[in-house]
């Protein structure tokens, strides 16, 4: 089997069929996208875990359920718990909404059945509210359970802008990967003043330039090269 296949085959367990048809249609141009792929992928600052379910949130905020859900295996494969990645999808409110809660539900599903867990589900015409007090239900701590009975005083009461601040709050994920996720969402929609302010806010709560130059290599996977462009502004040059 060709290299590239190879290596999808054992991320996804199955070779995608647009895996494929790269090869078929250009197997050179597979093997220079799995080298770029498995480049911008592989442990750094940050872990490989860490970048797939950065791209889970990044994807569930621009309602692209198609990538969200390949990578929900990456990170379920890389050892995320049901709590992390819950904190990952509801971040994604902060851009995309209830619809990106709806779609986000998509991945948690998928997650349910790769971990082999038990569990009703929700309809994905499920409200805002709805999707948080459902995801509140597999909270296993009392820090998380208040966690998540602040956030739906907030939805309650219709404090959005509370809401969006508490969301960034630590709890199972620290809020320096809330706010790595938060920069690499507005990387991925090619907002480029704001992702210079993420940035600026992440470098304050202690992100490393490092960890925003990984975020944006994943950005440039599942966004291409503009995505790049935007990020590159917000770095600081070496």
């Amino acid at each position: 089997m060709n290299t590239g296949l190879e290596y999808f085959k054992k991320v996804y367990d199955v070779v995608p069929e647009w895996v494929q048809k790269m090869h078929d249609y250009n197997p050179a141009m597979l093997d220079h996208y799995t080298a770029l792929r498995g480049a911008a992928m592989a442990p750094g600052v940050l872990s490989v875990k860490d970048k797939d379910i950065l791209l889970v949130g990044m994807n569930a905020a621009r309602h692209y359920a198609r990538s969200m859900v390949y990578h929900t295996k990456g990170a379920m494969d890389g050892g995320a718990t049901l709590e992390e990645l819950i904190e990952y999808l509801l971040i994604a409110f902060n851009y995309g909404g209830e619809r990106a809660l709806q779609i986000g539900l998509q991945s948690f599903d998928y997650a349910l059945e790769l971990t082999n867990t038990t569990a009703d589900k929700i309809s994905y015409d499920a409200s805002a509210i709805e999707i948080v007090r459902y995801y509140s239900t597999f909270a296993s701590t009392n820090q998380s359970k208040a966690y998540f009975e602040k956030l739906v005083s907030f939805f309650v009461e219709k404090d959005e802008n509370a809401l969006k601040v508490a969301l960034l709050d630590s709890n199972v994920v620290s809020t320096q990967m809330k706010h790595i996720l938060m920069t690499g969402i507005y990387t991925t929609v090619l907002k480029n003043e704001e992702t210079d302010y993420w940035a600026k806010q992440s470098r304050e709560v202690g992100v490393e330039e490092a960890e925003l130059a990984e975020l944006g290599y994943i950005c440039l996977l599942t966004a291409g090269i503009p995505s790049w462009f935007e990020i590159s502004d917000a770095l600081i040059q070496k």
